[in-house]
């Protein structure tokens, strides 16, 4: 017998891989081998990925090495020479379990886990923070209730999902309004209930503390005018709230006046180590007469209020954030502030409003620490010679924002060495009635004012004078390379408007229902007012006014004869520039240009609430009104205090 000749090939099929696993004496089954093979190879496309996923029925090979005879057969005894080729890529599932051994249909694969098992945790954050954005975004008609709400729901879901939730229900906790009259019924309390269980949940489950970073509360004591005893008896519940907060980064919403006595919430705060922003509310020594202030070595203060004031302050080393108002008659004497600014090596950002002239005046700004922004605002104590030495200052050489607001700045070198001298200097506001000017007879070349880094401007001068004009004669001159916003609420003939980039419509459609209908210029002692809706139209009626006359005229002649004429109506604005022209206020809604602290105190709107919301907006859903429906609150949505600088 002819021993038959070996043809040699190229490259390998899988065929032969697996005949050369059985040794001549073993029975070779092509159907058996091609079953295991199958699941062989499943199993591996399985650890390889566990993004893709392999089907019984249609396991397909590469063209080059898919095996012909290996992938269907006829009957459990043909061999390799009778298979069949009708289908190769597929096996079917009545041959599969036909010839399938006792063995093979004993082994089961191992389930597959769940999708989000597998999921990072970069997936959970990006569907909790979509659902932030859809709740607390400022045209959505919820309210933090409702996103609460939401949250607890997610965390009942699974563990995963508590896992992942939990951070995000524990990290910002606001408490807004009212609570409801069945809670104050359950508990027999007038205020506080969900404070009251906040601070059960705190303290039977420590680690839940350790989530806090903000914590909203509400104003009762400026909303409802609780006598001091029940004020007290709040603060006091507040500030056992924010004990058991050891992370506690920012307490919002609630800033009661600070009259120099000890309370249990401010030695609560000072405790907080990780403390970056707070808000002081200084008001006047209710303990002592107008008579002794002069006498008490604090300027109105005992010693011993003044050496309790700084030790608040001993323990927030990561403070960045520090603002001091006064009331009408706060008292926070010049020592304090400088012992204040020496025990907070964190800060960045400073906002001192309505202070006396004895309290905060040029001296107290010698003692300023490095800033990155400060806020000035209402000190009559500031004058432009202590202006001028704030520029030649070294610490304050990398200030970012700048804000002078109602210091009445006489001079106009004195803003021109500040932008001189600050050449980090990004955003600058400048609000007073008075114009600076240029000293009396003397000569100043273009550009008087001007800086390579000034990316923002806010000049609001009430009065005219040469203010405006050199500010317009600075940015010609090419004084401001890098400036791309300019708002001039104040600006009454347009000569800002007129350096800016052509805009069509300033005026919002919100400009015809407002309070203010009067014209931007009135008679006699109020000549001249500050109003963004009446600054929007008077800006608008001298884009009207410019679209009247004739810019432009285009003739067209063909040998010599004129065939056709084109007039092109003016614009006000400059082709070329890169500055916008913005009467937009820094709080939506406000006709007030620059946002206020009386902005953040104000709780009026959390008290008296008007069309608020009851959760009834998702009453689409089949118990909506038994599951969704709570107390009417206040949409309240999160001020930022970088808005304020």
């Amino acid at each position: 017998m002819e021993r038959p000749q070996l043809k040699q090939r190229d490259s390998l099929g899988p065929c032969d891989a697996i005949q050369n696993r059985f040794s001549a004496g073993r029975n070779y089954d092509p159907a058996i081998v091609a079953l295991q093979f199958q699941r062989e190879q499943f199993q591996r496309d399985s650890l390889a990925s566990s993004k893709s996923s392999v089907s019984w029925s249609t396991l397909d090979f590469p063209p080059e090495s898919r095996p012909p005879s290996l992938l269907s057969f006829t009957s459990y005894g043909s061999n390799a020479s009778n298979f069949s080729n009708s289908n190769p890529n597929k096996v079917s599932m009545s041959s599969r379990s036909s010839v399938a051994t006792p063995k093979l249909q004993s082994r089961q694969m191992s389930p597959v886990p769940p999708v989000f098992k597998r999921l990072p945790q970069e997936i959970y954050d990006c569907v909790l923070q979509h659902l932030r954005v859809v709740h607390l975004d400022p045209l959505s008609p919820s309210c933090a209730t409702c996103y609460l709400r939401d949250l607890y729901s997610l965390a009942l879901t699974s563990r995963l999902w508590d896992r992942a939730v939990r951070a995000q229900l524990y990290d910002t906790i606001w408490i807004v309004g009212n609570d409801s009259h069945l809670q104050q019924k359950k508990y027999k309390m007038k205020h506080g209930v969900r404070l009251k269980l906040l601070r059960r949940t705190l303290r039977e489950r420590r680690v839940l503390g350790q989530y806090v970073r903000e914590l909203k509360v509400p104003d009762l004591q400026r909303r409802d005018g609780l006598v001091s005893r029940e004020g007290s008896e709040y603060l006091d519940l507040v500030a056992s709230v924010v004990m058991a907060c050891p992370n506690l980064e920012r307490l919002v919403g609630f800033f009661p006046i600070y009259q120099h006595r000890f309370d249990r919430l401010r030695h609560a705060l000072s405790t907080r180590r990780k403390l970056k922003e707070h808000v002081w509310i200084v008001g006047d020594n209710a303990g002592q007469m107008e008579k002794s202030r002069k006498e008490l070595p604090f300027g109105g203060l005992q010693h011993e209020q003044g050496v309790a004031f700084l030790q608040y302050h001993e323990m927030w080393d990561s403070l960045h954030t520090l603002f001091l108002h006064s009331l009408s008659v706060g008292v926070l004497p010049h020592e304090l502030f400088v012992g204040t600014f020496k025990r907070l090596p964190s800060l960045k950002h400073l906002y001192v409003s309505n202070f006396s002239a004895d309290h905060f005046n040029d001296l107290t700004l010698q003692a300023l620490p490095v800033l990155h922004s400060l806020h000035l605002q209402d000190l009559h104590g500031v004058t432009d010679d202590g202006l001028m030495r704030l520029a030649s200052i070294s610490s304050l050489h990398h200030l970012r924002r700048l804000s002078l607001i109602n210091l009445e700045v006489r001079s106009l070198p004195v803003v021109s060495r500040l932008f001189w001298n600050l050449p980090d200097l990004v955003r600058f506001s400048l609000v007073q009635e008075s114009s600076p000017e240029l000293p009396v007879g003397g000569f100043a070349m273009q550009p008087v004012i001007a800086s390579s880094s000034v990316e923002y401007i806010h000049w609001d001068v009430l009065v005219p004078g040469s203010a405006n004009g050199n500010l317009a004669k600075s940015i010609l001159a090419g004084g401001f390379p890098n400036l791309r916003k300019l708002r001039a609420p104040s600006d009454h003939h347009g000569v800002l408007q007129s350096v800016c980039i052509p805009r069509a419509q300033i005026a919002l459609a919100s400009d015809k229902y407002s309070f203010v209908q009067r014209q931007a210029v009135l008679p006699d002692k109020n000549r001249y007012m500050r109003n963004l809706s009446a600054a929007r139209k008077a800006a608008q009626e001298r884009i009207e006014e410019a679209r009247t006359s004739v810019r432009f005229r285009i003739l067209v002649d063909e040998d010599g004869i004129l065939q056709e004429a084109y007039d092109i109506n003016g614009f006000l604005g400059m082709i070329g520039s890169r500055i916008v022209y913005s009467l937009v206020p820094d709080l939506p809604g406000s006709d007030n240009a620059v946002i206020d602290v009386l902005d953040l105190l104000d709780s009026g709107k959390e008290a008296h609430v008007k069309d608020g919301c009851t959760g009834m907006w998702n009453n689409h859903h089949p118990v909506g009104k038994r599951w969704w429906s709570h107390t009417e609150r206040y949409r309240y949505r999160p001020m930022d205090l970088q808005k304020f600088f």
